[in-house]
């Protein structure tokens, strides 16, 4: 009669497996314990890399800071507005004129972010209304017009230049035009001393 007392092997083999099973996971890497975050570390990360150093200029995606550039229109348009247009107004020896307001501000106003390096720039063309008053003829006429400034760009204040164009100047002969022309450009001035202003104001943003 044949021995078939041989059924112990799927012990030894289970046996064989928890063996393999503790091998196993005593080798692996343990689980991360949760930690507290230091505080300190927590302001660090938030105004720099934790080296000292100040953060990253530019958005949160671009920390790399290649290359961004951002519209300063909205704020630019209307910051120009309000500084030329307080301009208030200028007497001369036959006349006096003012400026009522801005009625083209034409441009675009930005911030580029180069290599973690901010610039910023401006190209505009500008008009700004007058009105004045001028001895002409032994009488005092009144005058009205557009103080053109030709398109400049930012660091070209120097040379900005300025051009008279009259409303209505059918009474006006040459010689008048030209003084009164002469007269309003005593405006060119105080518009460089207000966008040097904005200048200023455009590379603090």
């Amino acid at each position: 009669m044949e021995d078939t007392a041989a059924a112990p092997a799927p012990a030894e083999k289970a046996s064989s497996y928890r063996y393999w099973v503790r091998e196993a996971t005593g080798d692996a890497a343990p689980l991360p314990v949760p930690r507290k975050l230091d505080p300190a570390a927590a302001a660090a990360a938030a105004n720099g890399n934790g080296n000292g150093n100040p953060p990253p200029l530019g958005s949160v995606w671009n920390q790399a800071g290649t290359w961004e550039e951002k519209n300063l229109n909205s704020w630019a348009n209307s910051r120009i507005k309000d500084l030329l247009g307080s301009l208030g107004s200028l007497e001369f020896p036959t006349g006096k004129a003012s400026i009522d307001e801005v009625s083209k501000c034409s441009g675009d106003a930005f911030q580029v972010t180069v290599r973690n390096k901010k610039r910023v720039g401006y190209n505009y063309e500008l008009s700004l209304r007058f009105r004045g008053e001028w001895l002409v003829k032994e009488e005092n006429k009144k005058v009205k017009g557009h103080l053109d400034i030709p398109e400049f760009s930012f660091g070209e204040l120097e040379d900005l230049e300025l051009q008279v164009r009259f409303s209505d100047d059918k009474d006006l002969t040459s010689n008048n035009k030209t003084r009164i022309s002469k007269d309003l450009k005593s405006f060119l001035a105080p518009i460089q001393e207000k966008m040097r202003m904005f200048e200023e104001e455009l590379k603090g943003r």
